[in-house]
């Protein structure tokens, strides 16, 4: 079992930013690869960002590159998503997920533990 435990979210102006944390618990490996994914109100949960436990390796979607940064502290077993540049329509709930077969697929059913999500609310 692998426990993940998202902070940081919160309501931000538009073009502004926020960093959100991950804190995995449990039976952790190197192999993972770790995933933030987002859901807004009525939308289907979209892929964010991913990132390799032991590389650091990221993979970011299309509607964030340049903008979100996905990093990991091996000693605090903790992935961040920094968030710049925020849109409005960047609204939703953000969920940390594991991926323990490390496929690096960015479907969200390929991820086999998630956590409880974190609110980011963006106003314009």
């Amino acid at each position: 079992q692998v426990q993940l435990v998202e902070s940081g979210g919160g309501l931000v102006q538009a073009g502004g930013s926020l960093r959100l944390s991950c804190a995995a618990s449990g039976r952790t490996s190197s192999s993972y690869i770790m995933g933030w994914f987002r859901q807004a109100p009525g939308k289907e949960r979209e892929f964010v960002a991913s990132i390799t436990w032991t590389f650091g390796m990221p993979t970011y979607s299309r509607s964030v590159s340049g903008r979100f940064t996905i990093s990991r502290d091996k000693a605090k077993n903790t992935v961040y998503l920094q968030m710049n540049l925020l849109k409005p329509a960047g609204t939703a709930a953000y969920y940390c997920a594991a991926d323990t077969s490390g496929s690096g697929s960015t479907r969200y059913s390929t991820y086999d533990y998630w956590g409880q999500g974190t609110q980011v609310a963006v106003s314009s």
